[in-house]
Protein backbone atom coordinates (compact mmCIF):
# COMPACT_ATOMS: atom_id res chain seq x y z
CA UNK A 1 0.00 0.00 0.00
CA UNK A 2 1.27 3.40 -0.95
CA UNK A 3 0.25 6.95 -0.53
CA UNK A 4 -3.49 7.41 -0.97
CA UNK A 5 -3.51 3.56 -0.85
CA UNK A 6 -2.48 3.75 -4.53
CA UNK A 7 0.93 5.70 -5.28
CA UNK A 8 3.63 3.50 -6.27
CA UNK A 9 1.27 0.87 -7.71
CA UNK A 10 1.98 -0.58 -4.85
CA UNK A 11 -0.96 -2.73 -5.12
CA UNK A 12 -0.43 -3.26 -8.47
CA UNK A 13 2.35 -6.07 -7.85
CA UNK A 14 0.35 -8.03 -4.93
CA UNK A 15 -2.45 -8.44 -7.46
CA UNK A 16 -0.22 -9.94 -9.94
CA UNK A 17 1.37 -12.19 -7.20
CA UNK A 18 -1.53 -13.18 -6.17
CA UNK A 19 -2.98 -14.44 -10.05
CA UNK A 20 0.06 -15.91 -10.14
CA UNK A 21 0.64 -17.98 -6.85
CA UNK A 22 -2.75 -17.90 -4.57
CA UNK A 23 -3.65 -21.14 -4.38
CA UNK A 24 -7.62 -21.51 -4.57
CA UNK A 25 -9.28 -20.66 -1.13
CA UNK A 26 -6.29 -18.80 -0.25
CA UNK A 27 -6.54 -16.07 1.87
CA UNK A 28 -5.08 -12.92 1.75
CA UNK A 29 -4.15 -10.43 4.61
CA UNK A 30 -5.36 -7.66 4.87
CA UNK A 31 -8.05 -8.11 2.01
CA UNK A 32 -10.52 -4.95 1.94
CA UNK A 33 -9.50 -1.59 1.69
CA UNK A 34 -11.62 1.47 1.53
CA UNK A 35 -10.16 5.11 0.02
CA UNK A 36 -12.14 8.27 1.99
CA UNK A 37 -12.44 11.71 1.30
CA UNK A 38 -13.21 14.97 3.72
CA UNK A 39 -12.95 18.65 3.40
CA UNK A 40 -10.44 20.88 6.13
CA UNK A 41 -9.91 24.28 7.19
CA UNK A 42 -6.49 25.28 6.33
CA UNK A 43 -5.49 28.58 6.46
CA UNK A 44 -2.70 29.02 8.07
CA UNK A 45 -0.47 26.33 5.92
CA UNK A 46 -2.20 28.07 2.67
CA UNK A 47 -1.00 31.43 3.57
CA UNK A 48 2.50 30.51 4.30
CA UNK A 49 3.13 27.63 1.98
CA UNK A 50 1.15 28.53 -1.12
CA UNK A 51 0.40 32.24 -1.37
CA UNK A 52 4.26 32.71 -0.32
CA UNK A 53 5.22 32.67 -3.85
CA UNK A 54 3.15 35.75 -4.58
CA UNK A 55 5.66 38.16 -3.12
CA UNK A 56 8.90 36.55 -1.83
CA UNK A 57 11.46 39.29 -0.65
CA UNK A 58 9.45 41.55 -3.14
CA UNK A 59 9.49 39.08 -6.18
CA UNK A 60 6.77 37.72 -7.71
CA UNK A 61 6.70 33.97 -8.05
CA UNK A 62 3.22 32.73 -8.51
CA UNK A 63 4.01 30.62 -11.47
CA UNK A 64 6.20 28.18 -8.75
CA UNK A 65 2.60 28.44 -6.81
CA UNK A 66 0.90 27.13 -9.80
CA UNK A 67 2.85 24.36 -9.64
CA UNK A 68 2.18 23.80 -5.82
CA UNK A 69 -0.87 23.94 -6.34
CA UNK A 70 -0.71 20.73 -8.48
CA UNK A 71 1.13 18.91 -5.90
CA UNK A 72 -0.94 16.81 -3.47
CA UNK A 73 0.82 17.60 0.58
CA UNK A 74 0.96 14.06 2.03
CA UNK A 75 1.71 14.86 5.94
CA UNK A 76 -0.45 14.89 9.06
CA UNK A 77 -3.93 16.74 8.86
CA UNK A 78 -5.05 17.90 12.40
CA UNK A 79 -8.31 16.20 13.08
CA UNK A 80 -9.77 19.87 14.59
CA UNK A 81 -9.14 20.97 10.76
CA UNK A 82 -12.34 18.77 9.25
CA UNK A 83 -15.30 20.85 8.34
CA UNK A 84 -16.87 18.33 6.40
CA UNK A 85 -18.36 15.03 6.48
CA UNK A 86 -16.65 11.95 5.74
CA UNK A 87 -17.32 10.37 2.37
CA UNK A 88 -16.86 6.05 1.52
CA UNK A 89 -14.85 6.98 -2.22
CA UNK A 90 -13.35 3.76 -3.84
CA UNK A 91 -13.85 0.33 -1.51
CA UNK A 92 -11.71 -2.38 -3.16
CA UNK A 93 -11.65 -6.33 -2.05
CA UNK A 94 -8.29 -7.52 -2.78
CA UNK A 95 -9.43 -10.93 -3.41
CA UNK A 96 -11.02 -9.94 -6.87
CA UNK A 97 -10.17 -6.18 -7.99
CA UNK A 98 -8.25 -6.26 -11.12
CA UNK A 99 -5.56 -4.05 -12.33
CA UNK A 100 -7.67 -2.37 -14.76
CA UNK A 101 -9.76 -1.02 -12.07
CA UNK A 102 -7.21 0.59 -10.23
CA UNK A 103 -8.17 3.32 -12.44
CA UNK A 104 -11.18 5.03 -11.25
CA UNK A 105 -13.58 8.25 -11.45
CA UNK A 106 -15.63 8.28 -7.88
CA UNK A 107 -18.12 10.66 -7.33
CA UNK A 108 -18.49 12.12 -3.98
CA UNK A 109 -20.93 14.39 -1.96
CA UNK A 110 -19.49 16.18 1.46
CA UNK A 111 -21.92 18.09 4.17
CA UNK A 112 -20.67 21.29 5.66
CA UNK A 113 -20.32 20.63 9.81
CA UNK A 114 -19.52 24.52 10.42
CA UNK A 115 -19.50 27.62 9.31
CA UNK A 116 -15.89 27.60 7.58
CA UNK A 117 -13.76 27.99 4.78
CA UNK A 118 -12.73 24.87 2.97
CA UNK A 119 -8.97 24.99 1.42
CA UNK A 120 -8.04 21.97 0.79
CA UNK A 121 -10.09 18.11 0.93
CA UNK A 122 -7.95 15.15 1.86
CA UNK A 123 -7.99 11.62 1.43
CA UNK A 124 -6.98 8.72 3.47
CA UNK A 125 -7.79 4.71 3.83
CA UNK A 126 -8.93 2.46 5.68
CA UNK A 127 -8.02 -1.28 6.17
CA UNK A 128 -9.69 -4.30 6.70
CA UNK A 129 -8.19 -8.15 7.89
CA UNK A 130 -11.75 -9.37 7.25
CA UNK A 131 -10.89 -13.32 7.23
CA UNK A 132 -9.36 -13.38 10.97
CA UNK A 133 -11.31 -15.18 13.95
CA UNK A 134 -11.79 -11.31 15.21
CA UNK A 135 -12.42 -8.02 13.47
CA UNK A 136 -9.30 -6.44 12.79
CA UNK A 137 -8.65 -2.80 10.69
CA UNK A 138 -6.82 0.34 11.21
CA UNK A 139 -7.45 3.79 9.87
CA UNK A 140 -4.96 5.86 8.38
CA UNK A 141 -7.35 8.93 9.11
CA UNK A 142 -6.64 12.20 11.06
CA UNK A 143 -8.85 10.93 13.56
CA UNK A 144 -6.45 8.04 14.25
CA UNK A 145 -3.34 7.16 15.52
CA UNK A 146 -0.07 8.40 13.68
CA UNK A 147 0.75 5.99 9.93
CA UNK A 148 3.24 5.92 7.97
CA UNK A 149 1.19 6.98 5.05
CA UNK A 150 -0.30 9.95 6.69
CA UNK A 151 -3.12 11.56 4.81
CA UNK A 152 -2.91 13.04 1.13
CA UNK A 153 -4.23 16.96 0.68
CA UNK A 154 -5.30 18.19 -2.25
CA UNK A 155 -5.43 21.99 -2.20
CA UNK A 156 -8.27 23.65 -3.51
CA UNK A 157 -8.65 27.20 -6.30
CA UNK A 158 -11.05 28.28 -5.27
CA UNK A 159 -11.45 27.79 -1.68
CA UNK A 160 -15.09 27.49 -0.66
CA UNK A 161 -16.64 29.62 1.86
CA UNK A 162 -19.40 26.79 3.73
CA UNK A 163 -22.00 27.58 6.11
CA UNK A 164 -23.30 24.45 8.29
CA UNK A 165 -25.27 22.15 6.00
CA UNK A 166 -24.33 23.43 2.67
CA UNK A 167 -23.42 20.44 -0.24
CA UNK A 168 -20.21 19.90 -1.97
CA UNK A 169 -20.52 17.49 -4.47
CA UNK A 170 -17.78 16.30 -7.23
CA UNK A 171 -15.63 14.01 -9.18
CA UNK A 172 -12.34 11.78 -8.10
CA UNK A 173 -10.65 10.40 -10.92
CA UNK A 174 -7.26 8.85 -10.72
CA UNK A 175 -5.23 6.75 -13.18
CA UNK A 176 -1.09 5.56 -13.76
CA UNK A 177 0.91 8.47 -15.30
CA UNK A 178 1.51 7.69 -18.82
CA UNK A 179 5.79 7.88 -18.55
CA UNK A 180 6.24 6.33 -15.07
CA UNK A 181 3.11 4.34 -13.78
CA UNK A 182 4.11 4.62 -9.97
CA UNK A 183 3.02 8.08 -10.39
CA UNK A 184 -0.57 8.81 -10.38
CA UNK A 185 -2.72 11.58 -12.27
CA UNK A 186 -5.95 12.75 -9.83
CA UNK A 187 -8.39 15.37 -11.49
CA UNK A 188 -10.86 16.48 -8.46
CA UNK A 189 -13.65 18.89 -10.22
CA UNK A 190 -15.73 20.00 -7.18
CA UNK A 191 -19.48 22.08 -7.17
CA UNK A 192 -20.80 24.17 -3.91
CA UNK A 193 -24.05 25.93 -4.25
CA UNK A 194 -24.36 27.12 -0.81
CA UNK A 195 -25.64 29.90 1.53
CA UNK A 196 -22.40 31.92 1.07
CA UNK A 197 -20.93 30.34 -2.00
CA UNK A 198 -21.35 29.20 -5.69
CA UNK A 199 -18.13 27.75 -6.98
CA UNK A 200 -17.32 25.24 -9.53
CA UNK A 201 -13.87 24.00 -10.11
CA UNK A 202 -11.84 21.36 -11.82
CA UNK A 203 -7.89 21.26 -10.70
CA UNK A 204 -5.50 18.31 -12.07
CA UNK A 205 -2.66 16.96 -9.60
CA UNK A 206 0.36 15.10 -10.21
CA UNK A 207 1.64 12.53 -7.09
CA UNK A 208 5.01 12.45 -7.47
Amino acid sequence: MGYFLFYESMLDTVLYARDKWLNPGGMLFPDKATLLICGIEDEKYKHDKLDFWDNVYGFDMSCIKDIAYCEPLVDVVDPRAICTSVYSLFSVDINTVKKEDLCFSKTFNLTASRNDNLHALVAYFDIYFSKCHKNVSFSTGPRAKYTHWKQTVFYLRPEVQLQQGDKLTGTLSCKPNAKNPRDLDIEISYSCKGSYSNVTGTQNYWLR
